[in-house]
């Protein structure tokens, strides 16, 4: 799910062959000691990856390859991951290695007894080289399954520099202060915003995080685990919010049909792309992926980006996203399937994409020299920064069947509020309702 220099690699990678595995630092990997360890052994890794994201991730598997000899084999699901890898491993061709873009989907994996514990030399680079509120995520119960390899930061706010400077704004710093600068913009002749509501996740996260820095991370910790209810009035207060840009025809590129009928990368087109028609687009880190790649746009001269503002006097949220790593228990190929992910956690590893660009590693020894642009840097310092408050993408938390369906939960029923959002109490009473029958399931 999208849910996006090298000299530094150069000098480094030399000095780990010349020095041994361990020379950029994150601990020893076994297939890296001097020779190709894993000749005449294909591992397969899947993962909703496409197009670019794809193409980059291919560069680390090569990495891999020239390291330990092993072939690799990548095959994208798209955005149904349990539905895939459940199909293969019926079939008996599950894949060796799957990056899983949800918490609730690793769990859910973990429950069915899919997954293999991972490695004591992968937890020893977890335990060393992250915050450990990742050690948390990727695991269930006290056993550690999921690495998280690449991140996401939900809480940037990407704008044109140029729109906003014809409409003289600067960037906001208040959910309330984006909604004024949102009018300017508009009377300046563009819409404020694209909002991608064709894809029901990017509604969830504009919902995450007005509700993190709203109702607090306690409230959100508890929602997220179905401790608190979706009728709670802090949710009622979250959707009002919500609810403002909705509702505001000014304020949303082609108005609630105009983004109904609005997918992620359109979106990111509406405001990067040839014939802009807004000023700013919310979305993660990765939007800059896609300015860039589909659009050559240059990230931090033609396109831009704020901090997710504060609403009503809390904290700017630091909300997050991931593709955590894990081992299936059917793979063909476990002890290099195992090795592939005692090199995914070494900032070696990190550092093949973070060079490519449209990329974030929560892995606090890669060096942030390693990425391609200073708004990378950027991005990737103020996750690090965040430590154990950056809180994971809520719906990405919640059971598929709530959070990670198409047409389906919460996907669905916000683009409902999205259509017509002038009951946030029923939409929260709904919300509830598909809450409560996955959360059983």
């Amino acid at each position: 799910m999208m849910r996006r220099r090298t000299t530094l690699l150069a000098s480094c990678t030399a000095l780990a062959l010349a020095l041994g595995a361990t020379a950029c630092g994150g601990g020893p990997v076994a297939a890296g000691g001097g020779g190709k360890s894993l000749s005449g052994q294909t591992i397969t890794v899947a993962g909703v990856w496409s197009g670019s994201e794809q193409k980059n991730f291919q560069k680390v598997l090569d990495a891999f390859a020239a390291k330990t000899g092993a072939k690799t084999q990548f095959v994208s699901t798209g955005d149904n991951v349990s539905t895939v890898v459940g199909s293969k491993i019926e079939g008996g061709n599950a894949p060796d290695v799957v990056m899983v873009p949800q918490v609730g989907v690793l769990q859910q994996f973990a429950k069915e007894g899919w997954l293999k514990p991972l490695s004591k030399t992968t937890e020893q680079s977890v335990d060393t080289n992250y915050a450990s509120v990742w050690k948390k995520y990727g695991s269930v119960g006290d056993t550690l399954y999921g690495l998280y390899f690449k991140a996401a930061h939900k809480s940037t706010v990407w704008y044109s520099p140029d729109a906003l400077a014809q409409a003289g704004v600067k960037p906001p710093t208040t959910y309330d202060a984006m909604l004024k600068a949102g009018h300017t913009v508009s009377d300046s002749g563009l819409a404020a915003f694209s909002v991608a509501g064709q894809d029901g996740w990017t509604l969830t996260d504009w919902f995450e995080n007005i509700y993190l820095s709203q109702a607090g991370p306690e409230k959100y910790d508890a929602l997220a685990a179905h401790r608190l209810k979706w009728t709670d009035p802090t949710v009622v207060e979250a959707l009002t919010t919500l609810g403002k840009l909705f509702k505001d025809k000014q304020l949303m590129a082609g108005g609630q049909k105009g983004a109904l009928n609005t997918d992620f990368p359109g979106s990111v087109e509406k405001v990067f792309g040839p014939k802009p028609e807004a000023g700013m687009v919310y979305e993660g880190d990765f939007v800059a992926g896609v300015a860039k790649d589909q659009f050559g746009k240059k990230i931090g001269q033609d396109a831009n980006f704020f901090p997710f503002p504060a609403v009503d006097g809390g904290k700017a949220p630091v909300v997050s996203g991931g593709d955590a790593a894990v081992v299936l228990k059917d793979g063909k190929n476990q002890k290099a399937a195992m090795t592939f992910l005692e090199y995914l956690a070494t900032p070696e590893a990190a550092a093949v994409w973070a060079g490519a660009g449209g990329f974030l590693s929560p892995n606090k020894k890669l060096d942030l020299a390693s990425y391609s642009d200073d708004i990378a840097r950027e991005t990737a310092k103020s996750l690090v920064a965040a430590g154990d408050s950056v809180r994971f993408d809520m719906s990405d938390q919640a059971p598929a069947a709530f959070g990670g369906t198409k047409g389906a939960g919460e996907w669905k029923i916000l683009q409902d509020f999205l259509r017509d959002p002038s009951d946030p109490k029923s939409t929260a009473a709904d919300l509830e309702k598909a809450a409560a029958k996955a959360y059983q399931g």
